[in-house]
């Protein structure tokens, strides 16, 4: 097993304090927005296996059978299938929605066949792969995921109050959901440039004011309000009140599969996803925003939230069920003086702690790690999994999340 050295991404929405806060260092001032873990190419983690530090993507190229194990190979490719992220979210993400797999496979081929650069800011594809994505709270997690029911995001936007938002409310309340949905956010995100300014001004204004009544959508209009503070006259803000708000309790988790719109708002969480960086954006960026290409993909239905809680395995594992292969979520929360933990050995893992001190035991070593570091072990190390008490602490318990693949 390899202590892994990462990657913190500075991107724009980061909070400046909730990584620092989680690995003990002190604030820099710039926004901290990702830590990576994995061997995805654009910030892969490092490893020191006694020859200086290599990147894990080419260890991982040197012998693919020997890091992944062989039917990881066969199922997935000779890579690590997953990123696994620590998200610090201090402002929000943009609302966004990710291809399924044949999408991404012919959007990328059809973007290839036209010649565009991969990196051209209006390239919507830039690889083949799909990017569904899980993500557990760390501490109270707000955000926004798939479309209300019709209906309500009518009464939603009629409280508002604004007399722009009448046309929308009228469609919602007459179409068929799918024919609703779809219509009111193409009417939305191609509406003229100045005039959905004012309109988000005045329904900004309006969610400001709901949210300090006592009413069943406060928190939502809180958010709302907030979010419009953050991108001020954007349409993403009235595409996002079709969207279900929902706020998660630290342990909670969210899964996002294709066409499903979301954004997270603000919080610190645990994500992992497929290795993808396939992303079609809905609003709340000053990024390219293809109107076609978004409803084409975008799945029209309402649908609940689906806030996952962990299921407690024979061997005392906390997985996060999701339908999905490249990636396996769980946790482990380790007591003092507690039964060791063994995840099983048969795929490659990340273990990362988040909580207290974990120790890692395997017949090759041992380490400790400390909240917000990581270990990359390769499949068939078995390893040991026990508390080792936080400095100062002894008797604090520790908690260590598991990112691997179905096996």
């Amino acid at each position: 097993m390899d202590r892994l050295t990462n990657t913190v991404r500075p991107y724009a929405w980061g909070s400046t304090t909730a990584i620092p806060a989680l690995l003990g260092t002190a604030p820099t001032g710039e926004p901290q927005a990702e830590l990576w873990m994995g061997a995805h190419p654009g910030a892969p983690s490092r490893i020191d296996r006694g020859a200086g530090p290599v990147a894990l993507n080419e260890a991982i190229d040197a012998d693919p059978a020997a890091e992944l194990g062989e039917p990881a190979v066969l199922r997935f490719g000779p890579r690590l299938p997953f990123l696994f992220k620590i998200l610090a979210a201090g402002a929000p993400l943009s609302l966004q929605v990710h291809p399924d797999l044949a999408q991404a496979q012919a959007g990328f081929a059809d973007e290839e066949a036209r010649g565009i650069p991969v990196d051209a800011p209006h390239r919507n594809y830039k690889d083949a792969n799909h990017k569904p994505e899980a993500i557990v709270a760390l501490t109270l997690f707000d955000g926004l995921c798939g479309f209300r029911h019709p209906a309500e995001a009518a009464e939603l936007l009629e409280a508002l109050g604004v007399d722009s938002l009448k046309p929308y409310v009228d469609i919602l309340r007459a179409q068929p959901e799918t024919g609703a949905l779809r219509e009111v956010l193409a009417a939305v995100l191609s509406a003229d440039r100045d005039a959905m300014a004012q309109t988000v001004e005045e329904a900004a204004q309006s969610a400001g004011r709901l949210a300090g009544q006592d009413g069943p959508h406060a928190a939502a209009f809180a958010a709302y309000a907030a979010t419009a503070h953050s991108f001020p006259g954007d349409p993403g803000v009235i595409a996002a009140m079709l969207l279900n708000h929902v706020t998660l309790q630290p342990g909670e988790a969210l899964y996002l599969g294709a066409g499903v719109p979301h954004a997270y708002l603000d919080g610190l969480g645990v994500e992992i996803m497929a290795n993808s960086d396939n992303v079609l954006r809905c609003g709340l960026t000053p990024k390219h925003v293809d109107v076609p290409e978004l409803l084409r993909v975008v799945r029209f239905e309402a649908t609940d939230p689906g806030v996952l809680r962990p299921e407690v395995s024979s061997n005392g594992e906390e997985v996060y069920e999701t339908p999905i292969d490249e990636f396996r979520l769980s946790r482990y929360v380790l007591a003092p003086g507690g039964e060791a933990r063994t995840p099983d050995a048969r795929t490659p893992q990340i273990l990362l702690c988040t909580d207290g001190a974990a120790r890692l035991r395997s017949a090759q070593g041992e380490l400790t790690l400390a909240p917000g570091e990581s270990a990359f072990v390769p499949a068939g190390e078995e390893v040991e999994l026990t508390c080792a008490g936080a400095a100062g602490a002894p008797e604090a318990g520790a908690t260590v999340f598991r990112a691997t693949v179905v096996a």
